[in-house]
This record gives C-alpha cells, sequence and structure tokens, in this order.
C-alpha cells in the first residue's frame, strides 16, 4: 500500500523536483461592470401588476495573463409590465483563476462548466441586492446546472460539425 502511494506521488514530480500535479485555484472574484435602471420610479411602486421577469444570461472566459483566466458572468435582467419597464439591471461578474499543469482539453470545459457554478451564487447575490435596493423585492435566480448546459452546448457543436473530408 505504502508503495503505491509513493508510486503516485513520485508521478506527480517530475525528475527535476518539480510538481507536474494539475492545479486550478481561485485567485478573485468581483464586480466588473453594474448597472441599474428604475426609469418609471417613483409612478412604478404604485402598479399592481406583476411584472415579467426576463433574464438573459452569458459566459465569457478570456486570457489575462499567463496561466490566468477571466471567467465573466453576464446577467441581463428586465421586468416589464403593460405599463413600462418596473427595472433592467445588467451585471458583469468577474473571477480569475490560476491554472498549473492542467491538460488543454480540461480548461475549456473548466471554464465554461466549473468555473461559473463556483462564481455564480455570489453574482446571484450582488444580483438580488442590487434589486432589492431599488425599492423593488429581491431577485433570486434560480440555481443553474452549467455542467449540464456545457455538456448540451457541446453535444450540439459536434451534431453540427461538417465531418473531416467533406466539403
Amino acid at each position: 500500500m505504502a508503495d503505491e502511494a509513493d508510486t503516485i506521488q513520485n508521478d506527480a514530480v517530475a525528475a527535476n523536483g518539480a510538481d507536474n500535479s494539475p492545479q486550478i485555484a481561485l485567485i478573485s472574484q468581483y464586480v466588473k461592470d453594474l448597472s441599474f435602471e428604475n426609469p418609471n420610479a417613483p409612478a412604478v411602486y404604485q402598479w399592481q401588476e406583476q411584472p415579467a421577469i426576463d433574464v438573459q444570461f452569458n459566459i465569457g472566459a478570456d486570457a489575462v495573463g499567463e496561466d490566468v483566466i477571466e471567467v465573466s458572468l453576464k446577467i441581463e435582467v428586465k421586468a416589464t409590465t403593460s405599463q413600462g419597464t418596473a427595472f433592467a439591471v445588467e451585471l458583469v461578474y468577474g473571477a480569475l483563476f490560476g491554472f498549473r499543469n492542467v491538460p488543454e482539453d480540461q480548461v475549456q470545459p473548466f471554464m465554461l462548466a466549473e468555473a461559473p457554478r463556483l462564481a455564480f451564487p455570489f453574482a446571484r447575490r450582488v444580483l438580488a441586492d442590487a434589486v432589492r435596493d431599488g425599492g423593488f423585492p429581491p431577485l433570486l435566480l434560480d440555481p443553474i446546472d452549467f455542467g449540464q448546459l456545457y455538456m448540451q452546448q457541446a453535444m450540439a457543436a459536434q451534431a453540427t460539425e461538417t465531418p473531416l473530408g467533406n466539403a
């Protein structure tokens, strides 16, 4: 048993003593952009109709340095009634991740599935606070299964790819 553990440990350490095991670390999280609009205040607070809530979500990933990638969650919410817009909020929430010895084929799945899963609860809180601070009940977004969304998009992209050799 000890020999097996030593073998695993030795596989992670190169001949020169460097640690080659894959590592990912969350470096920082931050609000990159936040906009809240309440175009019909104060009349909106007298409206009796419940607003329809439209939520748009986008994920971006950009290299910002060697072995550092920024993941951005962009959430746009618009609440409207027949009387007009109750509120509109846009949030871009950033998170920096550091990588070391991560296989290239594992970076994209992490950036588009796991990284958003880690950052989303914090972005959701910022959004809820902004809506509450605008004079409305806090908007609590349902949890999102980013892993499932990533798998669906990957399968859809695979299905539309033209096989090699076909023009």
